[in-house]
């Protein structure tokens, strides 16, 4: 069994998606973040980052005790060791999945989630820093189209926790100024991904968890952070 610690954003989305697709027994405690459940002292023992999402297998392979898992690439890796699903054995084709993994840890997620904030959440706008992010996002879809000609997934044939990392950031692309039908590559594999029976079963989990619009405390939960909040 899987303690999944979450709340449904694109991060917490990608855990999801590989636990559907994968079938494995998990339990959701939802990580209130407009609340600040991710500052808890408890919470916190196991995810310094005060980031959410994070895990505990309480039935690792090795048979030993519990193991925690926090941030959602490293949890994509070690639930794809785990169970040998969703990341390819030989040597090539794990690394050409790692490759694309760090990509969106490193260049999507972050590109498109400051993208998200100076467009939608930041009190006042920016021009400058509005036209960065969305310019930003763009080149990544276009970098991400261009490696999809060709392909089913982002790796080749086979579906893999690459894809399950990338779906989630796209799934807000009016969010982030983004026409779809600009990348017609990108936007094949974004709706095969969409109509899978997993993905349609772990967006449902994030469902009633939402409490409406974001309100000014809870921006000042979650953007006024500083080394004293941890």
């Amino acid at each position: 069994m899987i303690d999944l610690y979450y709340w449904p954003t694109p991060n917490g989305h990608k855990i999801t998606l590989f636990l559907e697709e994968s079938g494995q027994d998990y339990t959701i405690i939802p990580v209130n973040i407009g609340a600040g459940d991710q500052f808890k002292p408890e919470f916190l023992t196991f995810s310094p980052n005060n980031r959410m999402p994070a895990i505990i297998d309480h039935a690792p392979a090795d048979g030993g005790e519990a193991i925690t898992v926090f941030e959602s690439g490293a949890i994509l890796q070690y639930l794809a060791e785990k169970t040998g699903k969703f990341l390819p054995k030989d040597v090539r084709g794990r690394k050409t999945v790692m490759e694309w993994l760090f990509w969106q840890m490193g260049g999507l997620g972050p590109m498109a989630g400051q993208n998200h904030h100076f467009s939608g959440y930041a009190p006042e706008k920016i021009p400058y820093a509005i036209t960065r992010y969305v310019n930003e996002t763009n080149r990544l879809y276009g970098v991400l189209n261009k490696r999809l000609a060709g392909r089913n997934f982002i790796a080749g044939d086979d579906y893999t926790i690459a894809d399950m990392a990338c779906y989630p950031w796209i799934v807000s692309h009016e969010k982030q100024q983004q026409d779809l039908n600009d990348f017609p590559d990108l936007k094949r594999w974004f709706e095969a991904i969409a109509a899978r029976p997993a993905t349609i079963a772990a967006y449902q989990k994030g469902e009633g968890l939402r409490q409406g619009e974001m309100t000014e405390k809870d921006k000042k939960i979650l953007f006024g952070q500083t080394s004293k909040t941890i």
